[in-house]
């Protein structure tokens, strides 16, 4: 592996709707630019916004840091600057996997149950990834018609989506906020293990402030609630006062 600090960009590898991914010098790392544009639906509203991506880089490498001291494997590396990560190259596995621990977004319209009803244990979903499709609901025995993923990595999968559960819930819970659900994807490094990749931020979840109920997340933007970066900042200056992330 090439010298951390001798790492230099290279070529656009792929650009999505929050992030940029460049190949670098070394064939197993990437540079992952965070950008300032804000999506919802599926792309179908977008803006740009000057901030959000500095905050949502601070955020997510803050959280990876503090993932990985609790054992759990991700590909962050380190942070460049402001909008800018090296992270561990992997080939993601074409699945988005939601954690819900409080009853919002699809689930809700899908059950007509009450918002933010409270689930006994955690729901785990699997969504298909593809903008073409809008990311359908898809359930194992799809994921293996379709060679998506086999029985063990779909086991794995939820393993590493459950610990990573408990730890965020540990601490938005030092942050006065309850983690009602969020989402991750999983990659394969070059070792062929499967490991947390992408970013773990307000774009990826949704947290609610427990004492005036308020959404701390992209919600913001999707239901025209508010400026959406000043609820970035005050998630980022949460964390940076929980002991032990900062």
């Amino acid at each position: 592996m090439t010298d951390i600090n001798n790492i230099e960009k290279k070529d656009l590898l792929y650009k999505g709707k929050a992030k940029e991914m460049f190949t670098t010098n070394d064939p197993d790392i990437m540079w992952v630019h965070y950008m300032d544009q804000v999506t919802a639906f599926n792309g179908k509203k977008k803006v740009q916004m000057a901030g959000k991506g500095q905050t949502n880089c601070e955020i997510s490498s803050l959280i990876f840091t503090d993932l990985a001291k609790h054992g759990i494997e991700n590909h962050f590396i380190k942070q460049l600057d402001s909008n800018n990560q090296l992270v561990k190259r992997v080939q993601i596995i074409p699945l988005e996997t939601v954690v819900r621990n409080f009853a919002s977004g699809s689930f809700e319209k899908r059950f007509a149950v009450k918002h933010l009803m409270k689930f006994d244990k955690p729901v785990t979903e699997f969504y298909y990834k593809s903008d073409e499709l809008d990311d359908p609901f898809i359930n194992d025995f799809e994921v293996a018609a379709l060679k998506i993923a086999t029985e063990d990595q779909m086991n794995q999968i939820r393993t590493i989506a459950l610990k990573v559960n408990d730890r965020l819930k540990e601490i938005f819970g030092k942050m006065n906020i309850d983690l009602v659900d969020f989402k991750v994807e999983i990659g394969i490094d070059a070792d062929g293990h499967l490991i947390l990749a992408d970013e773990i931020s307000p774009d990826s979840c949704r947290l609610v402030d427990r004492d005036t109920k308020k959404s701390l997340d992209k919600d913001v933007f999707r239901k025209g609630l508010g400026a959406l970066v000043p609820v970035y900042k005050e998630i980022l200056g949460r964390l940076e006062k929980v002991e032990g992330v900062n």
